[in-house]
């Protein structure tokens, strides 16, 4: 008995109902045209076509998949036209990453993904078919830079504003990046301290020191902590750019200033100050800077001592200048060592009317 118009109407209606209903399948075959038979339980097999398997050219279903396999697709078609049932398994995977998208989205989460091409006004990430797009001034990219490199390379960031409705998403590495500095500088502080010793790289130099980037935190490293010698500058020790061991020596956590020492400073010259000099040696100083009440020598670098102005020559003089400049080299006497209180006084009046020959044999 034939069907009447209206039973027929009721049975496309209920084939209708299966259209966008996912079902799941078993593989029977994979042709070498990348269509894929699916075995759904339905009167007729499902076919998967190659392009409705995944957008990217290159995708090989033969490489990926194997018959037996259980694969997810969802009902495009009842009938494609030949009897088997048309089928996606790119919509299912589309739709799937859309729900990962928006979980991730919803729980704040970090994406890293390809840049997968830039324009003038920033950067624009594809997962799947869903297109985000950073602008340059959430990128964390500086001016200079050249947007084109960024093509192929991996970025992290947060999706900050999306529209369900369109689809349209707004990310932000800069998002990204200012809270793993703030965590950075958050842990830092909060391990730090005295004696620990760190790898920085200096960022400048000053006339009385250089500044340290221990990794997002400044520290001072002050001339007297790079050197024994004042007589050196910051940029005969240490350059720009170079990454250098130093040792934490103070902390001011609440103001978030630290203090550090230069690792290839040396152990200090005063701690056998006395086995190399004693009261009553003649040695040859250079003088390194003239006060009022005499001149600083330099005996070796990190060793000073003091000529009082009583003690510079036999004559009376009214200032220092009027008998040394700095840089001039003397003989000089030891009359007084204080290792303790690492102190020398010298006099050089002591030594006028001697012979050259008498300093030659004491070592001069």
């Amino acid at each position: 008995m034939e069907k009447t118009f209206e039973e027929l109407y009721k049975e496309s209606l209920k084939e209708d109902k299966k259209l966008g209903k996912i079902v799941t399948g078993k593989i029977i075959s994979i042709t070498d045209k990348g269509e894929i038979f699916v075995d759904i339980g339905y009167k007729a097999d499902g076919i998967i076509p190659k392009q409705e398997y995944s957008l990217e050219e290159n995708a090989n279903p033969k490489q990926e998949l194997k018959i037996g396999d259980e694969i997810t697709a969802q009902v495009l078609k009842q009938n494609d036209g030949l009897g088997n049932v048309l089928l996606s398994y790119r919509r299912v995977k589309e739709a799937n990453i859309k729900k990962e998208i928006e979980n991730k989205i919803k729980h704040q989460e970090i994406f890293e993904e390809t840049v997968d091409a830039v324009n003038e006004k920033g950067l624009i990430v594809k997962i799947g078919e869903n297109r985000i797009f950073i602008p340059f001034s959430l990128s964390g990219i500086a001016r200079n830079e050249v947007l084109e490199n960024y093509v192929g390379k991996k970025v992290r960031f947060r999706i900050t504003e999306y529209e369900p409705k369109t689809g349209r998403m707004i990310g932000s590495i800069k998002n990204v990046i200012e809270e793993e500095k703030a965590k950075k500088l958050a842990d830092f502080w909060q391990n730090v301290e005295i004696g620990k010793k760190y790898k920085g790289i200096v960022t400048s130099l000053s006339s009385y020191g250089a500044f340290v980037d221990l990794g997002g935190v400044q520290g001072l490293l002050h001339i007297s902590e790079m050197t024994w010698d004042r007589n050196t500058k910051p940029e005969q020790i240490v350059k720009q750019g170079q990454e250098i061991e130093v040792t934490v020596i103070d902390l001011d956590k609440e103001n978030k200033r630290i203090k550090l020492s230069y690792g290839e400073k040396g152990p200090n010259p005063w701690e056998k100050v006395d086995e190399t000099y004693h009261i009553g040696d003649v040695v040859k100083v250079t003088v390194v800077k003239i006060m009022p009440f005499g001149v600083f020598v330099e005996l070796e670098p990190g060793i000073e001592g003091l000529v009082h102005i009583s003690q510079i020559c036999e004559r009376k003089i009214a200032k220092p200048e009027d008998e040394l400049t700095v840089g001039e080299k003397a003989n000089a006497k030891i009359i007084d060592l204080d290792k303790e209180n690492q102190r020398i006084e010298l006099s050089i009046k002591e030594l006028e009317g001697t012979s050259n020959e008498y300093r030659e044999e004491k070592g001069v």
